[in-house]
C-alpha cells in the first residue's frame, strides 16, 4: 500500500488530500484546507509549513503530488502562489519524501478526462472515485485530484515497466 498527499497550493488557502492505493483500489483517507491569517506573506508562508507538517505528522505519506504553478494574467498572484508552492514542497522534502508535480490541465485530464473541466466535475469524479458520500471543499477536492491523478500516473507507469520487461 502506498499512501499520497495531494497538495493544492495558495497563499491564502491551501487544499490537501491524502488517500491509500493498494493495486487499482484507492481508499479516502483524509482532506481539508489549511487557511492561512490574513497576515504578510511570511507568515502565511510559516503557516502553510506548519500546517503541512502537522498533516505529515499526523498521516504519514509516502510520496507528495502537488499542483504546479500556472501563469495567470496577475503576476502577483502568481508568485505568491509560487511561494505558497515552495512552502508545501519544503515542508515534505524535509522529511526526504519525494515530490511529483502535475499541472491542472494533467490532472483534470486524469480525473475527468478533459484538462478544462470545471471545479464541479472535478468535486464529482472525485467523490465518485473515492465512494464519498458529499464533495470535500474545492480546494480540499483538487488536493484529492492532485494524488489521484499522480495514483493513476504511478499505475501507468509500472504497466509500462511491466510491458517493457516482458518484451526484453
Amino acid at each position: 500500500m502506498t499512501r499520497i498527499l495531494g497538495i493544492d497550493p495558495g497563499s491564502r488557502l491551501t487544499g490537501f488530500g491524502v488517500i491509500d492505493v493498494s493495486g487499482r483500489q484507492l481508499s479516502y483517507v483524509t482532506s481539508g484546507c489549511i487557511r492561512t491569517s490574513r497576515g504578510e506573506l511570511p507568515q502565511r508562508i510559516a503557516e502553510i509549513v506548519a500546517g503541512i507538517s502537522e498533516v505529515l505528522e499526523e498521516y504519514q505519506p509516502d510520496e507528495m503530488a502537488i499542483e504546479k504553478v500556472f501563469m495567470s494574467r496577475n503576476a502577483d498572484s502568481a508568485l505568491k502562489l509560487g511561494q505558497a508552492r515552495g512552502a508545501a514542497i519544503s515542508a515534505v522534502v524535509m522529511r526526504d519524501l519525494p515530490v511529483f508535480e502535475y499541472s491542472a490541465t494533467q490532472i483534470k485530464k486524469a480525473i475527468v478526462g478533459r484538462g478544462h473541466a470545471d471545479k464541479l466535475q472535478v468535486q464529482y469524479m472525485v467523490c465518485s472515485m473515492l465512494a464519498l458520500p458529499a464533495a470535500p471543499q474545492e480546494d480540499a477536492a483538487d488536493a484529492l485530484a492532485c494524488g489521484l491523478c499522480h495514483s493513476h500516473t504511478r499505475q501507468t507507469l509500472r504497466q509500462l515497466r511491466s510491458a517493457s520487461a516482458i518484451t526484453q
